[in-house]
């Protein structure tokens, strides 16, 4: 954890209706981003009262130097299709494309394309299968591919790699909080630590110990999160794992949700 001072004109936009504002920094390709939303989903349904939350995605510099693979047939090409190329940068452009269709579509395709390069069922690399993805998450695949080579969403890339380096970050996930005193240090955290550092980050950043909010209904974690796992659901109701399955299980049967199998664990979303 280290004290930083936050450029004024980055956050002057910030902290209109809440006292604290949370920059997550992750990689679309980072298992430990992945890992670290648990997390933030909790502290959103305990404690999202206080904060508001800005992600910025980035990547690994070595990534950015990698030459594209094209298909063998089209090396020769002067002109090829773009649908055929794969880049380890392009996930990350893919989410700030879904990004223009709004954030709740930035957020399903993320989740989206993390359950595929988890199970290893898709290269996400790819731009066909990103495409792929737009389809699945339900957002407009063809609006999503011209906003994926626009010099809009190059732009929006850029500042997100450019508020990186303001930042300092150089490892994934990281978090910078920061209060409305602007004359305050923002507080940097790299890695992923246990839930209670966090909780106690709010605390100094607020001057005072923060107090938990109701969970709100299963309904609106959907809306909020897309796909929850059974051990989420227990935690934030604080009731049993199994009690938590039986009642995703009912809702299975009436057909409002499936289930995914991800690294052992179950997830739910709506269909």
């Amino acid at each position: 954890m280290t004290r930083i001072q936050i450029p004024a004109e980055t956050i002057a936009h910030s902290l209109i209706n809440k006292p604290i504002e949370m920059y997550i920094f992750l990689d679309p390709l980072c298992s430990a981003c992945w890992d670290l939303q648990p997390i933030i989903r909790k502290l959103q349904v305990e404690y999202g009262q206080y904060f508001t939350v800005r992600t910025v995605l980035s990547t690994q510099i070595s990534k950015l130097n990698t030459v594209c693979k094209k298909p063998k047939e089209q090396i020769l090409k002067t002109e090829y299709d773009v649908s055929e190329i794969e880049h380890p940068v392009f996930p990350t452009i893919a989410v700030k494309a879904a990004e223009f269709q709004g954030k709740k579509a930035a957020i399903r395709y993320f989740n989206k394309l993390q359950e595929h390069l988890f199970l290893k069922t898709k290269n996400v690399t790819s731009f066909s299968v990103l495409q792929d993805l737009a389809n699945e998450v339900k957002i407009d695949v063809k609006e999503f591919t011209n906003d994926f080579q626009s010099k809009e969403c190059a732009r929006s890339f850029q500042n997100d790699l450019s508020i990186t380096s303001e930042m300092e970050v150089t490892s994934f996930p990281s978090i910078v909080f920061f209060n409305e005193n602007i004359e305050d240090e923002g507080i940097k955290v790299s890695g992923i630590y246990p839930y209670e550092i966090y909780v106690q980050i709010l605390s100094e950043m607020l001057y005072e110990e923060p107090k938990k909010q109701q969970p709100p209904t299963l309904e609106k974690l959907f809306d909020w999160f897309h796909s929850i796992s059974t051990s989420e659901i227990a935690c934030y109701y604080n009731i049993s794992e199994q009690q938590a399955e039986r009642e995703m299980k009912k809702r299975l049967l009436l057909q409002e949700v499936e289930r995914v199998f991800i690294e052992g664990n179950v997830l739910w979303q709506l269909k």
